[in-house]
């Protein structure tokens, strides 16, 4: 029985290295994007050209929004996370806002009440190219966590509203 317990040893532990190989894709593959910081926290639907006539009324500009979104099942503080647009060069810096687990939170551009499902940047202008942008997410150590782009290249990069 001595004598099998070498191959016995062996086998098991390359049946465990074979497990742990293959296990790495599975844990490695979802919303991970290579340069970006990895977070349960990341942009959802995006409203970047409020319906109706562009007025700059405060209702036409919160009808412009970017969802933030909780995919994790734990609470996490967004104090000193910002969104940024990149063509109008827009900061929203979040405040004192714990989003829940399964949660998201609304970004609007115009001014209002923050609650637990909708923030303002109390703006009265618009945040957001309706034709092409990209909203970066960061948190609080200035690392970027998620993007999302719109629009088409063949688009003027700012828009005239």
């Amino acid at each position: 029985m001595i004598r099998f317990a070498p191959r016995l040893a062996t086998a098991v532990l390359g049946s465990a290295a074979l497990a742990a190989a293959l296990a790495l894709p599975a844990s490695a593959t979802g919303h991970h994007t290579p340069g970006k910081h990895h977070s349960p926290i990341v942009l959802g639907a995006v409203q970047a050209d409020s319906p109706g006539h562009d007025d700059h009324s405060n209702r036409s500009l919160n009808a412009e929004w970017v969802t933030v979104k909780n995919t994790g099942n734990r609470p996490v503080d967004l104090k000193g996370w910002t969104l940024t647009s990149d063509c109008t060069h827009k900061v929203y810096h979040f405040r004192h806002l714990n989003l829940g687990g399964h949660k998201s939170v609304r970004v609007h551009t115009g001014r209002g009440h923050d609650t637990a499902r909708d923030v303002f940047q109390n703006s009265r202008e618009y945040a957001w190219d309706d034709h092409r942008d990209t909203a970066t997410l960061r948190n609080a150590h200035h690392h970027t966590v998620d993007t999302k782009h719109w629009g088409h290249p063949h688009h003027n990069h700012h828009s005239h509203r």
